[in-house]
C-alpha cells in the first residue's frame, strides 16, 4: 500500500497568508491543478516564510495513476503552549481533533505563523 504513495513530480504554489492566516485561495488553486492535469495527488508540504510573509506549498503527485478530486483545508489550532519543554501532547491532541472533520485524509502539514499561531493543512480526497 505504501508504494501507492511513492511519487517524484512536484508543483509549487506561492502566495500570501489569507486574512484568517489560512492558505486561502491557494487551496482552490491546488484542487484545480489536480483536476485540470488529471493527476493523482500524493503529498503536500507547507512552509511559511516569516521574513517575506509568504507561503510556499508543494504538491507531490503521480501522472501514471487514475486521478481523483482533492480538497485542501486549513484548520487553525491557535497558540499551543508547552512545546519549549518538549511536551507535544497538546499539539498532537489538537491535530487529532482537527482531522475528525475530514474524510479520506491523504496527508497533512503543519505551519506556524510569525505570531505563534499553529495551523494544519489537510489534503483529502474530495
Amino acid at each position: 500500500m505504501a508504494l501507492a504513495q511513492v511519487h517524484n513530480k512536484f508543483k509549487i504554489f506561492t502566495g500570501a497568508l489569507a486574512a484568517d492566516k489560512t492558505i486561502g485561495s491557494l487551496a482552490e488553486q491546488i484542487s484545480a491543478f489536480v483536476a485540470e492535469r488529471k493527476i493523482a495527488a500524493k503529498s503536500i508540504g507547507v512552509e511559511y516564510l516569516e521574513s517575506a510573509k509568504k507561503l510556499i506549498i508543494t504538491l507531490g503527485y503521480r501522472e501514471d495513476e487514475d486521478t481523483y478530486p482533492v480538497k485542501v483545508s486549513t484548520v487553525s489550532l491557535g497558540k499551543i503552549g508547552g512545546l519549549e519543554t518538549g511536551d507535544v501532547s497538546r499539539l498532537e491532541a489538537a491535530m487529532s481533533d482537527a482531522c475528525t472533520a475530514f474524510d479520506g485524509i491523504i496527508c497533512h502539514e503543519l505551519y506556524i505563523t510569525d505570531d505563534g499561531d499553529f495551523l494544519v493543512v489537510f489534503l483529502s480526497r474530495g
